[in-house]
């Protein structure tokens, strides 16, 4: 469903582009969240550019993950326990490397929310009855 205006298909096409750009650098990055960057893109995707919507849908990589999330909001196990190693590491080179201060803190009350909320999504979906 790609928006009507061309400025706003722009904008959903720079939106998506960018955030695909994180999604990838964020596969290598600890602590940048690559599934999130990923839907992102996907969204931004799906009102700018069919053709990326339909790349990124088809993509072998990413396109499970963007399935599972739109048949029911589904993070696999998998991307969990990733997401959940990469914020500890995270976490843990901050405490080592950085001064310790608010910022600090604040970051990693940010990834624990974070943490808490990618757990709190199903992993399967639903038995139907």
């Amino acid at each position: 469903m790609p928006s009507s205006s061309k400025l706003t298909r722009l904008l959903f096409g720079l939106l998506a582009c960018v955030s695909l750009g994180i999604g990838l650098i964020a596969i290598v990055v600890p602590g940048l969240p690559t599934t999130e960057f990923i839907l992102l893109a996907a969204w931004a995707a799906t009102r700018s550019s069919p053709r990326l919507s339909a790349w990124l849908e088809n993509h072998r990589l990413f396109g499970p993950t963007l399935i599972h999330w739109r048949n029911g909001k589904i993070i696999a196990r998998r991307a969990k326990v990733s997401a959940t190693v990469s914020m500890l590491l995270c976490a843990t080179l901050m405490l080592v490397m950085l001064d310790h201060g608010w910022p600090i803190y604040l970051a990693m009350a940010g990834m624990g929310l974070g943490n808490v909320w990618i757990w709190s999504r199903p992993e399967t979906l639903p038995k139907s009855s």
